[in-house]
């Protein structure tokens, strides 16, 4: 009995660590286990890496373009890649949170998240140690994650290609550091980058932009951050705070953050306190690191040293769009090209901050800056460039914008007197616009926005000689396409800044340019007033070809202020005295105003006689434009006279030059006459469409009584058909 309980006896000294048995006689198979260790064969559990999502606002374009991307790649069996780019702070990773965490159900095997940190402090995030946590999260021990890149990779791409899962690549800096986080097999990988990722292209990779919120879509977001009544009861002042927010997601929400910690306070508020650009970008900041000012700080300090004074210079751009061109005047290039000290072209730093999303493209050549951005820019100057290097940025694109309105100035009026250009130090860079007098005006008018910022700017920042000089080089343009407004403005602003320069001869050219454009807008007393100003200016300076020059000018506005007797003599008086000073073409111009007032006076031979006799002066001296005009008036002389055949040769010439010149008010009145030709000769589906032409010329030109008047032509001629 002792013998078989020594037989029997377990003992066990010393410290056991771990699951343990002690038995004395075991009989069959033995398993242990314990409820922390899983079964040898069982999968290790999905990873939902995803971080939560908060409410999208506005999306669903973006989200219905993504998906319609992944079921077309599914049904194929193929994987999905996408990247989402934007500007700083408009929405990215939520919008790719909030599509992808619908796929959950679609995507069983689990989500994987890295922040690739391009906006890091450290610098962007090693792949390899991506990879690395990859591996851990899909089940491989750490002892057994392979050590280099390329084998990581490889076995990443191994466990991922049978499963069903979602990553998302948050914040990537470039399509290199991507690639080896891309998984095997029929996956959905989105990618989120300030960059546009182009170089996934050969991976197939689908590129959606992210714009700022519309108006509407913003409302909505500043509602939701602050989930009371003020906006539904401030909705004035709402829209302006998104306005001004200029539809940034992230700036709305901070806005809004601010409004919600004081919930007594009023929207208009933080309306008084963004209206301010100095300090909007400051006002948009909550905790001190977190808002606006703070995320295009990260993009700014990720671009290379000569895009970043790029950045800075075109923060000195009065105006809101730019092109390679103004680029190069900033920098001190010549267009497009490198320039000694200044690193790479123009054309390629736009393309890189363009790349960044810092600047927009709007086509070809053309980009903008989104309105926080802009401040950002400009603040970036202010700190990064001295004041003596901001001005002189602005001499150069003020001076490349100047030459370049002044070669178009004289392409679409080479008789027009031109003043000699004074120009900074340089170098002064000349866009090319192409041939001929449209082209010339396309460029003015694609540019009119930019040059009348400069022109409003240019006084304020101590060149009160670009001023002017701008606005006399506009003059061409203004008349000829009627922009009356941008005028009025122009020449206030150049005759200010004439004044401050004592300069006399340029307070004249503004006085009678400025002048014409008020007589094109209507303001007729005005403008007789402004040629009476330079009258006396340059009787007491002596310039008798200036002040003849005036008489003509003045007879024009009593000319369309009723006055018909007034302006004959003047008009009479002026050719003299612009004859007797050598100045044949303006005295034909004096006589061809003079052939109109008797026309309208019932004197028909001495208007055709006096219109003839200045063509022929004007073809003489080269004015195609004006030689136009006469023959436009005479074909009006031969169509009241009921000569419709004489008329019609009249005027289907001055036509052509007409539409060479790019001349759309002319243009239009020229086919309102070749109507009433037609109409009379009984064509009358070629009046019609000659009418409907000069309509829509004069709408175009905003000129609104004798468009409606050509259209009351057409109803007549409709009722006279319908009456036959």
């Amino acid at each position: 009995m002792r013998e078989q309980e020594r037989a029997g006896r377990n003992e066990v000294s010393g410290v056991v660590h771990g699951p343990s048995v002690q038995a004395a006689v075991v009989h069959g198979d033995v398993h242990i286990g314990t409820g922390t260790q899983a079964a040898p064969d069982a999968p290790p559990p999905p990873p939902w890496q995803l971080p939560p999502t908060g409410p999208l606002t506005d999306r669903t374009a973006e989200v219905e373009a993504l998906e319609r991307r992944r079921v077309s790649a599914a049904r194929r069996e193929h994987p999905t890649l996408a990247a989402v780019s934007g500007l700083g702070g408009v929405g990215k990773t939520a919008l790719a949170l909030s599509w992808l965490h619908r796929l959950r159900r679609d995507y069983p095997a689990g989500q994987l998240y890295a922040d690739l940190g391009a906006q890091s402090p450290a610098g962007p995030a090693d792949p390899a140690e991506v990879l690395s946590g990859f591996l851990r999260a899909l089940g491989v021990p750490p002892q057994q994650v392979p050590r280099g890149l390329a084998e990581r990779a490889a076995s990443y791409r191994s466990l991922t290609a049978e499963r069903g899962l979602v990553v998302l690549l948050d914040d990537a800096a470039t399509a290199a550091q991507v690639r080896p986080l891309l998984p095997g097999g029929a996956n959905v990988t989105l990618v989120t980058s300030r960059r546009r990722m182009s170089g996934l292209a050969l991976e197939g990779c689908y590129q959606l932009h992210l714009e700022p919120l519309a108006p509407e879509a913003a409302v909505e977001l500043l509602a939701d951050t602050l989930a009371d009544d003020r906006v539904e009861t401030q909705a004035d002042d709402a829209r302006a705070l998104v306005r001004l927010c200029a539809g940034l997601p992230l700036a709305v929400r901070v806005a809004g953050a601010r409004l919600a910690a004081r919930p007594h306070r009023a929207i208009t508020t933080m309306v008084r306190a963004l209206a301010e650009e100095r300090g909007r970008l400051d006002a948009l900041a909550i905790d001190g690191d977190h808002g606006v000012r703070a995320a295009l700080d990260l993009s700014y300090r990720g671009l290379p040293e000569d895009a970043a004074r790029l950045y800075r210079l075109l923060g000195v751009h009065p105006g809101t769009e730019f092109g390679s061109a103004a680029a190069a005047a900033l920098l001190g290039n010549t267009a497009g090209r490198p320039g000694p000290g200044h690193g790479r072209g123009a054309a390629h730093l736009l393309d890189v901050l363009h790349d960044a999303n810092l600047v927009t493209d709007i086509g070809e050549d053309r980009y903008r800056f989104h309105d926080l951005v802009r401040l950002h820019a400009s603040a970036m100057a202010a700190e990064d460039e001295s004041a003596a290097e901001r001005a002189a940025a602005f001499r150069r694109l003020a001076d490349h914008l100047l030459a370049t309105a002044t070669r178009a100035e004289t392409a679409v009026d080479p008789q027009h007197p031109l003043r000699e250009r004074s120009y900074g130090p340089g170098p002064v860079v000349v866009e090319e616009f192409g041939a001929g007098a449209q082209a010339a005006l396309d460029w003015l008018e694609r540019e009119l926005p930019q040059l009348m910022a400069v022109v409003r700017y240019a006084r304020s920042a101590g060149e009160p000689d670009v001023c002017w000089q701008l606005a006399d080089a506009l003059g061409p343009l203004f008349i000829r396409r009627k922009h009356y407004g941008h005028c009025h403005t122009a020449h206030a602003e150049g005759l200010a800044a004439a004044r401050e320069l004592a300069d006399r001869a340029a307070e004249c050219r503004m006085l009678t340019s400025g002048g014409l454009g008020e007589l094109g807008g209507g303001e007729h007393e005005r403008a007789l007033e402004m040629f009476e100003d330079a009258a006396r200016l340059f009787a007491a300076d002596g310039n008798a070809l200036g002040h003849a020059r005036t008489l003509n000018y003045q007879g024009l506005a009593h000319q369309r202020l009723g006055r018909p007797d007034e302006a004959a003599g003047l008009f009479a008086h002026a050719a003299v005295g612009l004859a007797r000073c050598g100045d044949r073409r303006a005295a034909a111009l004096a006589r061809l105003n003079g052939a109109d007032v008797d026309l309208a006076r019932g004197r028909p031979e001495a208007a055709a006689a006096d219109a003839a006799g200045a063509r022929t002066t004007l073809l003489a001296v080269g004015d195609s434009y004006n030689a136009a005009r006469a023959a436009v008036l005479l074909g009006r002389i031969r169509l009241e006279g009921g000569r419709t055949d004489d008329a019609d040769r009249w005027l289907s010439g001055a036509l052509t030059v007409m539409r060479e010149a790019g001349a759309a008010y002319e243009t239009a009145r020229i086919l309102e006459s070749l109507g009433e030709v037609a109409e009379r000769r009984g064509r009358r589906d070629l009046a019609r469409g000659r009418y409907r032409e000069a309509a829509d010329l004069y709408s175009a030109v905003q000129r609104a009584d004798p468009a409606e008047a050509v259209r009351e032509r057409l109803r007549l001629l409709s009722r006279g058909e319908a009456g036959d």
